[in-house]
């Protein structure tokens, strides 16, 4: 949707709700994981790009101490308000957790903001398919009171300081990527991050012959957070058992080589996997971002498939419908390469199609997901895009 379009969408909606003012127009972006899924809190490297479809925000500061957040996408519900300081987690809250989460981090790391604050969200990214829209929400918070109020963060702390809103208070155990690629996007670039020593470079991607579409399930992640944190303790008790004949902190410090040495310390079967596929995909999305500085499309395409047959089978974090959606797009002319992205349990998958045929891929694709699951997937067509900013609307 136009800049313009999206601010004369949501203006009338802010006054409604907050009142009379001239907010400012913000925005972040969604977040699709190319290659490396489950190794940013292994240690490991990760190539997401930051896309097209993102999260909007007005936003304008107050007087007082009184904190209001809305969102276009639950138009049922009244704002959440709160105090400026001292926020907590609230259950009651749901999405909004989010966005005051992040006020609250800020404040941890002496950031507080010195007035109130009204802000109306609206977003493109559908809830929960695995593009993070939390931590678009996180970071665009951060983007909006530092822009606001002076606060003078850069890019990368925004990025740790999101992820710590989801360690410390949303309670999810996740890596750094999600928060990384949304704050550091470049457009037309992925990102090659090492998630341990937060060292990043960007991979140009492919010509304007390809475009990415993303596959939505129409299956919400039903495992939720509790599937990923046991992922998260699996690959910590194997990295502990390796530990006692090797010294290392994270799994991801293995070649491969080394892992196929040292597997046999790790007893338990079931984490033996779960560390086989942190290693390996390290190893893969290392080799992609090679193949795609080299613009070897049929390699990075391999590993792509390659990616998605380890979450299957060693990590055990696909289901039904991402496995139906990524053996349909394999068959399908045209294809570059398709895997499950994010953290998986349902949600989406990423595609590289070449762009002459997008519409057969969606025709086909959908056709036959629905003949399978019996309900129609959703497709979403994006470009890699810049990370969250203010938006100057045109004139």
């Amino acid at each position: 949707m136009e800049i313009k379009a999206v601010y004369e969408k949501m203006l009338p909606r802010f006054r409604e709700l907050f009142g009379e003012g001239e907010p400012t127009l913000y925005f972040a972006p969604g977040r699709v994981n190319l290659i490396g899924e489950h190794t940013d809190y292994n240690g490991g490297h990760v190539l997401p790009c930051a896309i097209s479809l993102g999260i909007w925000a007005l936003a304008v500061r107050r007087e007082g101490n009184r904190v209001r957040v809305g969102s276009m996408n639950f138009d049922d519900r009244p704002p959440t308000e709160t105090g400026r300081s001292g926020i907590e987690l609230r259950v009651e809250w749901g999405w909004a957790n989010y966005p005051l989460g992040m006020l609250s981090t800020l404040e941890v790391h002496r950031y507080p903001i010195p007035s109130g604050l009204d802000i109306l969200f609206w977003g493109e990214l559908p809830v929960g398919a695995g593009l993070s829209s939390s931590a678009a929400l996180e970071v665009l918070t951060a983007c909006v009171v530092n822009d606001l109020f002076g606060l003078r963060i850069d890019r990368l702390n925004m990025a740790i300081m999101g992820q710590e809103t989801e360690n410390r208070f949303i309670g999810t155990q996740c890596g750094i990527m999600d928060q990384f690629a949304v704050s550091m996007g470049r457009k037309g670039c992925a990102v090659l991050l090492n998630c341990a020593a937060l060292t990043h470079l960007y991979v140009l991607l492919y010509s304007g012959g390809y475009q990415i579409v993303i596959a939505d399930t129409n299956r919400r992640q039903s495992a939720g957070r509790e599937d990923y944190n046991l992922r998260c303790r699996q690959c910590e008790a194997a990295c502990e058992a390796i530990r006692r004949v090797r010294p290392i902190r994270t799994l991801c410090e293995l070649s491969v080589e080394d892992f196929n040495r040292l597997e046999s310390e790790i007893p338990d079967p079931v984490n033996r996997r779960r560390a086989r596929h942190a290693v390996t995909e390290n190893q893969r999305t290392l080799d992609a971002a090679r193949a795609l500085s080299l613009a070897d499309l049929r390699t990075f395409g391999l590993l792509m498939r390659a990616s998605h047959l380890s979450l299957r089978d060693d990590y055990e974090v696909t289901c039904p419908e991402l496995d139906a959606l990524a053996e349909l797009a394999w068959r399908q002319p045209g294809v570059i390469g398709a895997r499950m992205t994010g953290a998986g349990f349902g949600g989406c998958t990423v595609n590289v199609v070449e762009r002459h045929l997008v519409s057969r891929f969606i025709r086909d694709v959908g056709a036959g997901y629905e003949l399978q699951m019996g309900c129609a997937p959703r497709f979403y067509v994006a470009d890699a895009a810049d990370g969250a900013a203010k938006v100057r609307l045109p004139k």
